[in-house]
């Protein structure tokens, strides 16, 4: 196992290119499940999330090519059942349920894993591919789906305890986009995610209207052709890096981002008194590191409010702004575990009951940490960036997950990282 060693201090500079956004190709690459020609899908990102998801597809019978960012799927023929050793090891992997429901009328999948950040249901998928036919089954650890009669149209809401299921919404707007008449989805995810998937599958010749709202419509059709698509820019890996700017940062540049995704991240940071320029296109930001810092109030929410996949990275540059911040998360109340590992590199934090208050301290310093999940990981790389010494995050097999070399990424800005294996 690899662990990364930060030497806090280093001034960052410079410009980086942010990658394709992981959430977004998870899904995609699954909807190619659903047409038996050729797809290529540009920007997908070289994280360990993709990797799982095309190994998924090539253990279904798919062939698969990848090369720099390009991958190319064809599921000319493909098999009905996922296999549990590559499922466990990523939640996203269900999202292969809807479209191999779809196009064979009958999908097996082992119940999923992934991030330990609280429960995490698929009932919500389930209710939603069910509302359209599909007869649910439990046996040995796998959901059994089979809709014999072929799946239709029907009106399903997805709200769930803690708002909208954007991998729910996924799954049943793949799924109907092959079933008998028109479904509509009530409470869908709004997530920029999810509209670059109907943006795919209206290309590849499915009806899909209303996707970036709460309320999607579908009309069946018979068959999907293969499709080019590029994907989006990971709105996260871009508030990731605003944030590790904001903190160590002298006008950093960051290419290939969208500013209408990144309108609540860029909020929060200019709250904090820190400076984002983007130019015309809006597919480029410079951010500014602010002499006048203050504490904020956040509270994360559904798309478009302010994203829990921020939460972690944003608690650590509040760590050392001055004043107070309180954060609660309402996604994922239990997602604080990132906050025992700031403390050690003395942040002072108190977590109760999904919130967090931030008393901004002057400077942390170094400590041996361990990154719990993935955006948890990438909080603690953000930390290490300012903290006096060396920082020692170990599990860097969580950040490997969401993030495209992000050890380069940072040596290219001038930080002072190195990766190295663990004994």
């Amino acid at each position: 196992m690899d662990k990364l060693i930060v030497h806090g201090g280093a001034t960052l500079r410079g410009s980086i290119n942010i990658s394709g956004s992981k959430n977004a190709s998870l899904p995609i690459l699954a909807g190619a499940i659903l047409t038996g020609e050729d797809c290529i899908i540009r920007r997908v990102p070289d994280v360990s999330d993709t990797n799982y998801m095309i190994q998924i597809l090539s253990a279904l019978g798919a062939d698969v090519e990848r090369s720099s960012g390009t991958v190319r799927i064809t599921c000319a023929e493909i098999s009905d059942e996922a296999p549990y050793e590559l499922v466990r090891r990523m939640r996203a992997s269900i999202c292969v349920m809807g479209p191999l429901l779809a196009r064979k009328g009958r999908a097996v999948v082992s119940l999923p894993g992934g991030c330990v950040i609280g429960d995490r249901p698929v009932d919500l998928h389930l209710r939603g591919l069910e509302a359209l036919g599909a007869k649910v089954e439990f046996e040995g650890g796998n959901i059994i789906l089979t809709a014999k009669d072929g799946l239709k149209g029907a009106e399903i809401d997805l709200r769930g305890t803690h708002g909208p299921t954007v991998l729910g919404t996924d799954n049943v707007m793949m799924a109907a986009t092959l079933a008998e008449g028109i479904t509509v989805i009530e409470s869908a995810a709004a997530e920029p995610e999810v509209l670059d998937l109907a943006n795919f599958l209206n290309a590849m010749g499915a009806k899909i209207t209303g996707a970036g709202t709460r309320r999607i419509v579908i009309e069946g059709v018979k068959e999907l052709k293969g499709v080019e698509h590029t994907v989006i820019p990971d709105r996260i890996e871009a508030g990731t890096f605003m944030a590790a700017a904001a903190l160590a940062g002298e006008e950093v540049k960051l290419r290939r981002v969208c500013r209408e995704h990144m309108k609540a991240i860029t909020a929060a940071i200019e709250q904090s008194g820190h400076r984002v320029e983007f130019n015309e296109a809006g597919d480029v930001c410079t951010i500014h590191r602010g002499d006048n810092l203050k504490g904020v109030d956040l509270v994360t929410a559904p798309y478009p409010g302010y994203p829990t996949d921020m939460q972690a990275q944003m608690t650590a540059l509040l760590a050392t702004t001055p004043g107070i911040s309180v954060i609660k998360d309402t996604i994922f109340p239990q997602r604080f575990m990132h906050c025992a590992e700031l403390k050690r590199m003395g942040a002072d934090i108190k977590v109760d009951n999904g919130t967090a208050i931030v008393r901004g301290v002057e400077k942390l310093s170094a400590a041996p940490v361990m990154a719990s999940d993935l955006r948890a990981s990438a909080a603690l790389v953000l930390a290490a960036l300012t903290a006096t010494g060396s920082t020692q995050i170990s599990r860097l097999y969580h950040i490997d997950r969401g993030y495209e070399h992000i050890d380069e990424k940072l040596l290219m800005l001038g930080a002072n990282v190195e990766r190295v294996k663990e004994r």
